[in-house]
Formats: structure tokens, C-alpha cells, sequence
């Protein structure tokens, strides 16, 4: 009876009981075609429109009202430039996925069939995983000068030594502190005596300290070539008496003996807190250092460094000896670190704590099986979905990272908190897919449903919900994949990984959930048993579930939520609830620290925090070792006076940066050139090459001097302690460089009642250190190396990365917004939205005693992620919901989508909430980061963004829903009031008129 609308000059009209397509009888008037009013006049001409003719329509004809309430302005304006792109963009992709979900719905089986071989067959991948452990292939930038220090002094001195140090102080229970007794010393001994002489087995092969040890002279106070300890590297105040329990228990005068250690530098290395009396005699002392060598053995296996020979070694004579110590000997009390300690604790904490990662998936399938369906059991269930649901994160977990292993990328201890990540993003599409399941079917019971009419809601279903989950899933990916080029190996590697998983979790949503779910829906239409589908119910009489009640979250959203917070006082208390948030999120970012956390990584109750305690209070001055190599033997001849005397250059430096302990000690201060020295000005040449010496109290030339440098500083030579702080060349007629040994002050400070290293002042030392070096102009090329330096590289650079990959990663959230929502305000909304978050999650961080590490950094990326979806979901649907009104289309957008939004905010919420429980520090703040990612990024979603869009969203969508039919006397009392107030309503139905006759004239 009627013909379709032209796009320019006819209106989509709504009315309570019908709705029309027609021509009006003149172009230049609009007119409303109203049923069961009148039989003798239908039409109703509203041109031109005034406020008093719009008040008497509104009395004779209060069903009409709704085409001037809820009036697309789409409809009678003309469309900008961008918004008919966007309209474009919107219908393509709404074409697209219309086409994809009747592919997937007419082909269920194959479709599933087909995820899974190109899941299975991408996960073979697999194989060529590259695993990564060691931290300076991580978390240190490639290239820097950190890296290029360490490699050139590993080329002239080769790490060769393992670690191991137990501290011995009084047990709890003895009365004294004081540890240099003779009983307390023999204690002592006796336990050195069952680590030197404790056997390990590896391989059928028997090992003993001696036998792995690394080689040096001076460990025994006089040398025994029968003592095979005076061969190793061992330093500790029990060389006094070689080592040996027979001549320390016939020693009448202990203190005196402990005396001749050294000076009293040299005491305070190896003895805590020592005292010594006016004379300068030793009194007591309240700790006692012993430090153990063993001469590297390791191999980099499967990405890791592994020493299998030593690591039993350690694990089954060193630990073991020093753990039963405490009950064998009851006056004393070790605490203690091996080299493996930190793998150990570290490694069987997250270990430990996976069980908790279980726990989170069991707890997400429980929460999804209850919510996503209409009912908790019987008919409406959908548990098989909520597993579904689980299936379809595991395919695109296995599928991505065997792509992302067949394309070289690392793989570290972090890329295992990707599995919660794909969790919270494929659990929240999965929901946004089921809602629009649900939204199709129109009120339609399932046994009129023939399969047809399933497919085409499927498709309708898929169409609705696709550019949904394509805007949120192009964000999460674009934003990821800019973070992966990231300067931190570690970061740049789990966001590829993360960008690759996030692309097949969006391609199997599409097609292997959707397919899930029509054959679910099927098995609902034929009354079969939710995940037991072969067995079919007997005929129920309950009220079928016909879709066209709204569940109780979309009913709270458009009947109490939506109402609340855009009402006239929901409007500015919202507004003013987050500027305050915002307001803190940013007094909290600037005041927010990057400190170095490697003590966090440790289990609270691991012995090695027992044993940084004791260092911390014992030996508090003792720090990281620093070592300055001289390069070029010649030059370092020529300059061998000024080298013997550099003590002098790093003197008065222990209290300010570069914090270098003063070098008044063989701890602190260790100088091949100053010992060679000192030795030829008493004992001449005689032993060491017989050379001549000159004027100056040195070998005459430089033949001499690498000949008797070389005899001095071997292991059985008179300079044996030096013997690994020279680098000759093969036959060692040549020096290639040696290293003088320094000692940084230990840099900690005290952060909320716990003791941390401090990351500010590790790297103005190691700046000052260099600034330092380079200032030696008149000395031999030189350069410094510390262990730390790899780390504070990180830190150093950590800072800049956070914020520039977060910062280009919500740049890439808005620019994605605005390609695919296609309007420049919603766009900016939802960019603003998740940056106040991300803002307002740092400020958080703060106030909860959280660090900028390598673990907060890589979670802060993680956020922006997640945090965009909650938003992105509310701001798509705001512009696909048509209407003149803003309250109504946000109320429409709540309504739809809102409880999709919350229920995956929820599941994810839950999930990682089991892993507050974890004592792993990696597990820990993730599971308070996603806490808060969730917890505000749902906020911003459904509260704040609903009121900016309210007040500044856009026209919709030509393509829009037409919007649902209001209640005629609400209508009807906002148009009297806008009439009787302002007449505003009538002068803005004036201007559209207005507009629409000025483009068709």
C-alpha cells in the first residue's frame, strides 16, 4: 500500500499502535499518520510546526508524540562528511559479520570443525618456543651501555665464580650477642668443617668443595699444600687458624688471633658490628661472614643458565649443611644465600601458586554458566556455553602462541599472566554475542523457531554484536601492538604476544562461539538437556522463556541505574565524584616512584629474606662490588704510579655520589698495581723474576713488568688474592687489561616500614661512576662494571616506557575509536574515559604501596586493553541506538549492553580475585592492578561515559534502531513542560523543519 521512503524528502514515523513508510502529500510538509485516532482524518499535518500547535497535538493526540520526542535528528539534517563515513564503516562491518554469521549458522559442525584444525595446527607451533629467563635478556634494553660493559669484561675476565655466603650470628635464645667466643667459633668451624667436606653426586659422578671450587691462594693464614681449603676461594676470619678445628680449639687467645686479621676495615668486612678497644684490639663481634667460591660451570639451556654440577653441589651439602644447623648447634644461628636461592624460592612460588590459576578458570566457568543464560538450571541454562566460552579462550591461547613462537619471539615468566588477559577479553565478547542472541529472537517461543529462522537470527545476532567485540578487540590489539616495539625485550615481546592471541580470540568468537551457540540454541528449541544435549526433558509447563522480558541487570540499567545518574543531581555529582577521583589519579601519578622490587619477588617467609635482614643489620656498609678495568698493558705501565695510588681518586666518596665505600679495607678497595707495589718496596724482585728495578721502585721496562706481574699475581705467587684481577694474553707475554676491585656503600632506604635497595640513588651512582671514569683523562682507557648495572639500565629507562607505551597505546585507542565508531566526540569520550582511568588506576597504585617495576609496567599496558573495552562496548551502542533524545538512547545503550559489559567485568573480576590470596609477588599485583583496571574501568564504562555522552554525544547512525516506544503521558508531560517554560522544544522541531527545507529548496 505504501512505497519505501526517500532518503531526502520522507520520515520514518512512530506511533504507539503502527508504524509507516510513506510519502507526505506535499514536500515541504511533514505529516504523522495516526491509527485508531481518527477514521476520518489520519494524517495530521505538523507543518509548519509552532509551539502552540505542538501543545494542542500533544493534547488531542498524545500517541503521536513519539516521532517529536524520539525523532532521529539523522532524519531531517544533513549528514556531515565523517558522519556518512562512519555510516559507511558501520553498515560494512554490519554486512560483514551479517555474512560471517550465516555462513557459521547454516554450517555449525564445520565451522567448529574448522577452529579447531587451524587451532590445533597453529598450536604446533609450539615446539619452537624460545624460553627466556635471564634477566638481561629481559629487562634490559638491547645495545645499551650496560651491555656493551659487561660484554667487554667478560672478554678479559670470564665470570668463573658462584656464590655462596652463610652469616653466623648468636642463636635467639643465648644470652650474649656477642659471636666470638670459643664455643660459638668452634660451633662455627664445625659447620665449615661439614660444607668443606660434604659430598655431592651428579651424573654417578662424586663431588666435593675442593673439587669445584674456584682456584686462589690466600685463603689459609699460611699455606699447607696438604689442606686442599688453602687452594680455594674461601673468605672468612676462620683462615686465623687455616681452617682447621684442632688448632682454633688449642688457641688460648682467640680475640688476639682474630686481631691479625687485618685492620679494622678489613675486620668489619668479614665480622658484624665488630668492637675494639682503645688499642685498637678486637672485643666482639655480633655476626661472622663466610664466603664460598665455586668456579662456574653453567650452560645456557632452553633459554636459561643452568649449572647442574654445582647446583646439586649447593642444594645437597651447602643448604642442607647451613639448614640443620640451627638444630645441630644450639648457641648460633645461620642465615644464609646460594646462588640457586633465588631460582629456588622465586621459582617454586609461582609453582606453588599456579593451583590458584586453576582455581580462577573453575571460578570464571561457575559465574559465567550462572549468569550468561536465563536460568540458573533447566531450560534457559547455558552452562555448555559457559565452557564453550572457556574453550574458545584456550583455542586462541594455544593457537597464538604457537604463531608467536614460529615467529622467533621470547617467551618470559611474565607471558603467564596472558592466559587472564585473553580470559577477562574472550569471557566479556562471549557475553556481548549471547546478549545479542537473546535481543533477535523478538518474542518469538523457541518451538516456532524452524532452523531458518535460527539462522537468520544468528546472523542478525553476530551482525549486531560483531562491530561491538571488532571495536574492542582492533583497540586491544592496536594498542598492544604498538607496546611491542618496545626498548624492554621482555614488554616488547608480551605485547606481540598479546596482539596475536587477541586476533584469534576475535576470529573464533566470531565463528567457533557463534556456531556454539546456535547449535545451543537448538538444543533449547528441541528441550534437550544443557551439556547432556543427547538426553531430552519431558515436556515442562512452566512459562516458556520467549526473550521478550529483559534479565534483571537490564532491567536495573534502564530503570534505576540509567534514571539515577541522569537526573538532574546524577548529572553534576558524577561529574564531581570523578574529577575528584581524577584529582587524585593525578597527585598519585607524580608521586609515584620506580624503585627496584627484586626484593618483592621473594616469598615473605623465604629464608633469603632472613638472610638480607642480617646483611642489612650486620654489615651495613657493605654494597655491590664495582670493578674498573684499565685496558692496554703498555699504557698501563706507563701509568703504574698513578694507578698504585687510586685510592687516593676514590676516597671521601662514600657519603655522595658516585656512594663508593672509602678503600681502607681488602673488601672495599682491591689494587693489583698498589698490593705489586707494596710488595717489590719490601721484598724485591727476588721471587718473582729477579728483574731489575728502577728509580722509581718498578721494572725498568715493559718486558719486565709483564714478566714479574705475572709471576706475582699467579695463584701459587706471592700476590695469589689478585691472580683474577689480570688478563695476559696466551703465553702471557703481554697484559691485555686488569680490573681494580671497589666497593659501593649499600644504597637502600626505608619505603612504608620495609627495607628496599633504592633505585634513585643506584642510578646517580652508576651515572657518577661513569661521568667519574671519564674524567681520568691522564689514566689508561678504562670503563666501569657492576653486577647492578644491567638492572639500573632498566630503571633507568623503565619510567620513559611506561609512559610512553601507555601513552601511545590510548593514542591508538582513540584514533581506533574514531575508524570504527566514526564519530569525533564519541571517539574523544571513549579516549578520555579510559585515560582518566588509567590516570586515576596510578594514583591507586600509589596509595596501595605499588611500584613502576617490570611487572606493574606490563599490567599498566594490560589496562588500557581492558580498561577500553568497558567503554568502547557502552560508546558503539550509544550510536547504533536512535532517537532525538540523549537520556533515552544512553538508557537504550545501558539497557542492551550494559549487563553484557558487567556480567564480563564481573567474571574477570572474580577470576583474578582468587590470586589476592597468592604470596607470589608476580601474582599478587597483577591481581590488584586487573582489581583496579576492572573495578574503574567498569565505572568509567557505565557511569561517567553514559553522563558525557548525555550531555555531548553525537546524532546516531543513520543506520540506528529506531527507539523503543515511550509511555504518551511521560511524553506528554515533557512537552507541556519544555512549552510552557521555554517553548524550547517547539524552536528546536522548528530548526530541523527549518534544516530540512533549506536543503530540499
Amino acid at each position: 500500500m505504501f512505497s519505501k521512503p526517500d532518503a531526502l524528502f520522507h520520515t520514518l514515523l512512530s506511533v504507539t499502535t503502527t508504524t509507516y513508510f510513506f510519502p507526505p502529500p506535499s514536500p515541504f510538509s511533514t505529516y504523522l499518520l495516526v491509527s485508531n485516532l481518527d477514521e476520518r482524518c489520519p494524517w495530521v499535518e505538523l507543518s509548519p510546526p509552532t509551539a502552540s500547535s505542538l501543545s494542542n497535538l500533544a493534547v488531542l493526540h498524545p500517541n503521536a508524540l513519539t516521532m517529536i520526542a524520539d525523532q532521529s535528528p539523522t532524519q531531517t539534517r544533513q549528514s556531515t562528511c565523517l558522519e556518512r563515513a562512519g555510516d559507511s564503516i558501520d553498515r560494512s562491518i554490519h554486512g560483514f559479520f551479517y555474512r560471517v554469521g550465516r555462513f557459521c549458522c547454516n554450517r555449525p559442525k564445520t565451522t567448529i570443525g574448522i577452529a579447531l584444525a587451524i587451532s590445533i595446527i597453529c598450536a604446533a607451533g609450539m615446539a619452537k618456543l624460545t624460553p627466556e629467563n635471564r634477566p638481561e635478556k629481559l629487562w634490559v634494553p638491547q645495545g645499551t651501555q650496560a651491555g656493551i660493559e659487561e660484554e667487554q669484561f667478560f672478554e678479559y675476565f670470564p665470570a668463573n665464580s658462584r656464590f655462596q655466603n652463610v652469616i653466623i650470628s648468636s642463636s635467639k635464645n643465648d644470652g650474649s650477642s656477642n659471636v666470638l667466643t670459643k664455643d660459638k667459633l668452634v660451633n662455627t668451624m664445625k659447620l665449615h668443617e661439614s660444607i668443606e667436606s660434604g659430598v655431592s653426586s651428579y651424573n654417578g659422578t662424586s663431588y666435593t668443595f675442593s673439587d669445584l671450587c674456584t682456584v686462589a691462594g690466600g685463603s689459609c693464614v699460611s699455606y699447607d699444600v696438604n689442606n686442599p681449603i688453602c687452594n680455594c676461594l674461601v673468605i672468612s676470619v676462620l683462615k686465623m687458624w687455616n681452617y682447621d678445628l684442632a688448632t682454633l680449639e688449642a688457641d688460648e687467645d682467640i680475640l688476639s688471633t682474630l686481631t691479625n686479621y687485618g685492620t679494622k676495615e678489613d675486620l668489619s668486612g668479614v665480622l658484624g658490628n665488630p668492637s675494639f678497644d682503645s688499642s685498637g684490639k678486637l672485643v666482639s663481634a655480633e655476626a661472622i661472614s663466610i664466603s664460598y667460591f665455586l668456579a662456574d660451570r653453567s650452560i645456557v639451556e632452553d633459554g636459561s643458565e643452568t649449572d647442574p654440577i654445582n647446583e646439586e653441589w649447593e642444594k645437597t651439602v651447602f643448604l642442607e649443611s647451613v639448614q640443620g644447623a640451627e638444630q645441630e648447634y644450639t648457641n648460633i644461628y645461620p642465615t644464609y644465600l646460594s646462588s640457586r636461592s633465588f631460582a629456588d624460592e622465586f621459582g617454586g612460588e609461582i609453582q606453588g601458586d599456579l593451583v590458584y590459576v586453576q582455581v580462577s578458570y573453575v571460578v570464571a566457568f561457575i559465574f559465567v554458566g550462572a549468569t550468561m543464560g536465563s536460568r540458573l538450571c533447566g531450560r534457559g541454562s547455558r552452562w555448555a556455553m559457559a565452557f564453550s566460552a572457556l574453550v574458545l579462550v584456550a583455542m586462541s591461547t594455544v593457537a597464538g602462541f604457537g604463531v608467536a613462537s614460529l615467529a622467533g619471539l621470547i617467551y618470559g615468566p611474565v607471558h603467564s599472566v596472558l592466559p587472564f588477559v585473553l580470559l577477562g577479553i574472550g569471557v566479556d565478547d562471549a557475553f556481548v554475542i549471547a546478549n545479542a542472541f537473546d535481543r533477535e529472537r523478538e518474542g518469538v517461543p523457541r518451538e516456532k523457531e524452524d532452523d531458518e529462522s535460527l539462522v537468520k537470527r544468528g546472523a542478525r545476532a553476530l551482525a549486531r554484536s560483531g562491530a561491538s567485540i571488532t571495536v574492542t578487540s582492533l583497540t586491544d590489539l592496536v594498542a598492544f601492538a604498538i607496546s611491542a616495539s618496545s626498548a624492554l625485550p621482555a614488554l616488547g615481546s608480551f605485547c606481540a604476544f598479546a596482539s596475536i592471541n587477541i586476533f584469534f580470540l576475535w576470529a573464533l568468537s566470531a565463528t567457533f562461539f557463534t556456531s556454539t551457540m546456535l547449535l545451543d540454541e537448538k538444543r533449547q528449541r528441541d528441550n534437550r538437556r544443557d551439556m547432556l544435549c543427547c538426553l531430552k526433558r519431558k515436556t515442562i509447563s512452566d512459562e516458556e522463556d520467549n526473550g521478550s522480558k529483559e534479565g534483571f541487570i537490564s532491567r536495573y540499567f534502564r530503570y534505576y541505574h540509567g534514571p539515577a545518574i541522569l537526573s538532574k543531581a546524577g548529572k553534576p555529582v558524577t561529574l564531581l565524584v570523578f574529577a575528584g577521583l581524577l584529582g587524585f589519579g593525578i597527585y598519585g601519578t607524580m608521586e609515584l616512584p620506580v624503585e627496584d622490587s627484586s626484593r618483592s619477588f621473594i616469598p615473605s617467609d623465604s629464608y633469603v629474606n632472613d638472610y638480607a635482614a642480617a646483611a642489612d643489620n650486620y654489615f651495613p656498609s657493605s654494597g655491590t662490588s664495582l670493578y674498573i678495568t684499565f685496558e692496554n698493558g703498555e699504557d698501563i705501565y706507563a701509568s703504574r704510579t698513578s694507578l698504585s695510588a687510586l685510592d687516593s681518586r676514590v676516597s671521601g666518596l662514600s657519603d655522595k655520589s658516585p656512594y663508593i665505600a672509602e678503600p681502607d679495607s681488602v673488601t672495599t678497595y682491591q689494587n693489583v698495581m698498589a698490593g705489586m707495589k707494596n710488595y717489590l718496596s719490601t721484598y724485591g724482585t727476588a721471587a718473582i723474576g729477579n728483574v731489575t728495578l728502577g728509580e722509581d721502585g718498578w721494572p725498568t721496562n715493559y718486558v719486565d713488568f709483564v714478566a714479574s706481574l705475572s709471576a706475582y699475581a699467579s695463584i701459587f705467587g706471592p700476590g695469589a688474592p689478585y691472580a683474577q684481577d689480570v688478563s695476559f694474553s696466551s703465553g702471557q707475554t703481554n697484559l691485555e687489561a686488569l680490573r681494580v676491585k671497589l666497593e659501593y656503600v649499600r644504597l637502600t632506604k626505608l619505603r612504608r616500614g620495609e627495607v628496599i635497595d633504592d633505585a634513585d640513588r643506584q642510578i646517580e651512582s652508576m651515572d657518577a661512576t661513569r661521568e667519574m671514569v671519564e674524567s681520568w683523562t691522564d689514566l689508561p682507557p678504562a670503563f666501569p662494571y657492576c653486577v647492578k648495572f644491567i638492572d639500573i639500565e632498566g630503571f633507568k629507562i623503565i619510567n620513559t616506557e611506561l609512559y610512553r607505551n601507555v601513552g601511545l597505546a590510548i593514542l591508538a585507542v582513540g584514533v581506533i575509536c574514531l575508524i570504527t565508531v566514526a564519530n569525533v566526540i564519541t571517539a574523544l569520550l571513549i579516549t578520555i574515559n579510559v585515560a582518566a582511568c588509567i590516570v586515576e588506576i596510578l594514583g591507586f597504585m600509589y596509595a596501595l604501596g605499588l611500584v613502576i617495576d617490570s611487572v606493574s609496567v606490563i599490567n599498566l599496558v594490560l589496562a588500557v586493553g581492558l580498561s577500553v573495552d568497558y567503554s568502547a562496548h557502552i560508546g558503539h551502542c550509544f550510536m547504533v541506538k536512535g532517537g532525538y533524545s540523549k537520556d533515552n538512547r544512553v538508557i537504550e545503550a545501558l539497557a542492551d549492553i550494559g549487563a553484557s559489559v558487567l556480567n564480563g567485568a564481573l567474571s574477570t573480576f572474580l577470576a583474578v580475585a582468587v590470586l589476592l590470596f597468592s604470596t607470589s609477588y608476580v601474582f599478587r599485583v597483577l591481581s590488584i592492578q586487573f582489581a583496579l583496571t576492572v573495578g574503574l574501568g567498569v565505572l568509567h564504562g557505565i557511569v561517567l561515559l553514559p553522563v558525557l555522552l548525555s550531555i555531548l554525544g553525537p546524532r546516531p547512525f543513520s543506520s540506528a534502531e529506531e527507539p523503543k516506544n515511550k509511555d504518551s503521558e511521560l511524553v506528554k508531560r515533557e512537552v507541556m513542560d519544555k512549552t510552557a517554560h521555554a517553548e524550547s522544544f517547539g524552536l528546536d522541531a522548528l530548526e530541523e523543519f527549518e534544516d530540512l527545507e533549506e536543503y530540499e529548496a
